[in-house]
């Protein structure tokens, strides 16, 4: 490992010093120390966090609390130091760990899908509400989750309205499979399928209440600078085609201008910047009323929603945010 802090297990301390380097066995506490100082001179975003969260893995806890964990035996410790130096190499923790927290579940996280983000977490919430409303009002909803990828998305909408019925599709064969694990017993229908091709679940034109969306849409020249991003998550689920990025996502919007009933609703992820180039993409097919930005947990510019009209029109496409 780099640098001159030192996370590696030494061997325990027997009382009795054979030469002057013997050095006691530093605590557990110490090490996790040490390893955010570590993952901080790596460039880690969140080097104490991830320290936490790696040293819990490591003892095969769902949290690390230093006040009360015991000290460990000394393979835990070679564990940990190993789980270190793949995060200071800039592995996503999401991949060491096999999880990712979104909205109330925890997700199984493999190499190869694209890892959930917490913003993402504020577009499923405005599938929940929406499902939710159409439970209020008697009718099952029918959720339809375009480029589910972990599933993430699916599995919120699924677990917090019950009843719902969701429907996930994603092209890749990984994210199907790994869909299938996160939404296990939730009732959700998972389907492999190209969610921009003009027959995917054609069955179910004119029936969706909601239509939701994280599909890739970042432009060719806007490389992601997180060696976890660019390098770890597949291009597939990143880059969204076109020279905007917005290929992908125009289709998702066809898609859903086809599958969404009347005053059915579609919301849809995109780049901050995108904003205003996602509202003149979906007020120019003519199949939607209502075309608003709304924000993330942040503030920043991070999805669009809009109505399906009852017969199409040309929706202005003004800043219609609320």
């Amino acid at each position: 490992m780099s640098g001159d802090r030192d996370v590696t297990p030494h061997a325990p301390a027997t009382g009795v010093r054979d030469d002057a380097d013997a050095r006691p066995t530093p605590s557990f506490r110490r090490l996790v120390a040490a390893a955010g100082t570590v993952l901080a001179e790596a460039g880690v975003p969140s080097p104490e966090h991830d320290a936490r969260a790696l040293a819990a893995h490591a003892l095969g806890v769902t949290r690390y609390e230093p006040a009360l964990a015991p000290e460990p035996a000394d393979e835990v410790r070679v564990a940990f130091a190993a789980l270190v130096e793949r995060r200071r190499r800039r592995e996503p923790l999401q991949h060491i760990v096999g999880s990712a927290p979104f909205r109330h579940l925890v997700l199984h996280v493999e190499p190869g899908v694209f890892v959930p983000r917490p913003e993402t977490e504020t577009v499923a919430q405005v599938a929940v509400d929406e499902a939710a409303a159409v439970t209020r009002a008697g009718d099952v909803p029918l959720v339809v989750d375009l480029c589910c990828g972990a599933g993430g998305i699916a599995a919120s909408v699924a677990s917090e309205v019950p009843g719902s019925r969701v429907v996930a599709v994603d092209v890749d064969h990984a994210a199907v499979s790994l869909t299938r694990r996160n939404v296990e017993a939730r009732g959700v229908t998972v389907h492999r399928g190209d969610a921009t091709a003009a027959d995917v679940l054609c069955e179910l034109d004119g029936t969706v209440h909601v239509v939701v969306s994280n599909p890739p849409y970042i432009p060719p020249d806007a490389v992601p600078t997180e060696p976890e991003v660019r390098e770890h998550d597949p291009d597939r689920a990143l880059y969204g085609g076109g020279p905007d990025g917005l290929e992908v996502p125009g289709g998702v919007v066809r898609t859903a201008s086809r599958l969404l009933r009347p005053g059915g609703l579609l919301v849809m992820e995109h780049a901050e910047v995108q904003a205003e180039a996602v509202r003149r993409l979906v007020a120019g097919t003519g199949a939607f009323v209502d075309v608003a930005t709304r924000q993330d947990l942040t503030g920043r510019d991070r999805m669009v929603v809009a109505r399906r009209a009852s017969t199409d029109v040309r929706a202005g496409v003004g800043d219609s945010r609320p």
